[in-house]
């Protein structure tokens, strides 16, 4: 009979496809950080709550796109980072290149976050 650890590794490997725009996705591997379910569910619970407050601002100060996009900027890179320990990159994995990752892609920080609960999700299907 196999034997195996019930506590997870703190770290874990996935595959993001990465948009490009003009061009087709490109895979990346990510190295992400694994949280159990009510670290989990704390970090979601809080970046809905970012959200949130996110839209109130842009409604209640009319915040210009400009302004509103600076600060959906600012969530999504403090969401990969908070995901995130690593990638395949060729630029260094830094605050640096996260940011550049989130401000050059639209849909980058989507597919990162995807990528991530798919994994939680794929882990329960079995072989």
């Amino acid at each position: 009979m196999a034997k195996f650890k019930i506590a997870q590794n703190p770290t874990f490997k996935a595959d993001v496809m990465v948009p490009r725009v003009g061009g087709e996705p490109v895979k990346v591997g990510f190295d992400f950080k694994y949280l159990d379910r009510i670290a989990l569910s704390e970090m979601f619970d809080g970046w809905n709550k970012s959200r949130d407050e996110l839209a109130k601002r842009v409604k209640d100060e009319s915040l210009t796109w400009k302004d509103a996009t600076a600060a959906e900027i600012e969530l999504q890179v403090q969401q990969i980072k908070a995901i995130t320990v690593g990638w395949a990159f060729d630029d260094e994995f830094s605050d640096e290149s996260i940011a550049a990752l989130v401000r050059t892609s639209i849909d980058a920080p989507a597919a990162v976050i995807e990528a991530y609960q798919a994994s939680y999700h794929a882990s329960r299907l079995g072989n």
